[in-house]
């Protein structure tokens, strides 16, 4: 298996995304405080992003990505982000709620279109297609973001890496995945084992060591074969919504 994130998510034209598709695909990772399901709209990101103001010399593009299939239609981000430092959040999964703080400080774009994903319903109801463990592909990481379940599927625009060169991959991560430099999309994955990857993801939160257990306990059930040669949670794991608080 390849070691880049980008690679597993089999992508388009017979591609594997890793971040994105291969270890982990075009798409992200979560943690902290957040409002629970009940909190949650009928239309997806219940509650409003808290955090500090956005920062005013950011400015974000989010060019249309030709290469893989609209998973769900939805706008593309604002070019300003609308926050800025430490948003919390919850993942509101069939393992339970799953808190995450999001870092627009050092990734201010990357949690600009999670948040703008979030809000338009985009994850709700959503698999996390793809799980891998260290002894079957040398990473651990749980793979989620595409709404089609295949590791094909994108919101409809990319946008650039938001790294430094120095990223490690350890417990709590959460990250993008992509296909290639600058390809990021909606697919994300949260690292829930020390996992050897170069540092070519995007990391923009993190996930509460408390939310990590119920991850680890999935990853102990094992995988079975998934969509495109990749594999899945033996368990099946479905986001019902992103909410903020």
């Amino acid at each position: 298996m390849s070691h880049r994130l980008l690679a597993v998510l089999a992508l388009v034209a017979g591609l594997a995304l890793a971040g994105c598709g291969d270890d982990a695909d075009s798409g992200g990772t979560a943690t902290d405080d957040a409002p629970t399901s009940a909190s949650a709209d009928a239309s997806g990101g219940g509650g409003t992003p808290q955090g500090d103001a956005a920062p005013a010399d950011v400015t974000c593009e989010y060019p249309t990505d030709d290469q893989l299939p609209v998973a769900k239609e939805v706008d593309p981000p604002p070019s300003t982000p609308s926050v800025g430092g430490s948003v919390p959040a919850t993942l509101q999964t069939t393992l339970g709620d799953l808190k995450i703080t999001l870092d627009a400080a050092d990734a201010p774009c990357t949690v600009n279109s999670f948040v703008s994903l979030a809000q338009q319903g985009y994850f709700d109801d959503s698999p996390c297609h793809r799980l891998t463990t260290l002894a079957e592909g040398g990473i651990a990481v749980l793979q989620c973001g595409d709404p089609t379940g295949t590791g094909t599927g994108g919101p409809g625009y990319t946008y650039a890496d938001e790294t430094r060169g120095d990223e490690q991959y350890g417990p709590g991560v959460l990250a993008m995945a992509n296909r290639g430099p600058d390809t990021n999309g909606s697919q994300f994955f949260i690292v829930y084992d020390d996992s050897p990857l170069p540092p070519d993801y995007t990391v923009f939160g993190t996930v509460d060591p408390a939310s990590l257990k119920p991850i680890e306990d999935l990853a102990a059930q094992g995988t079975v074969p998934g969509e495109g040669g990749m594999t899945a949670p033996a368990e099946k794991v479905t986001i019902n919504a992103v909410s903020f608080g």
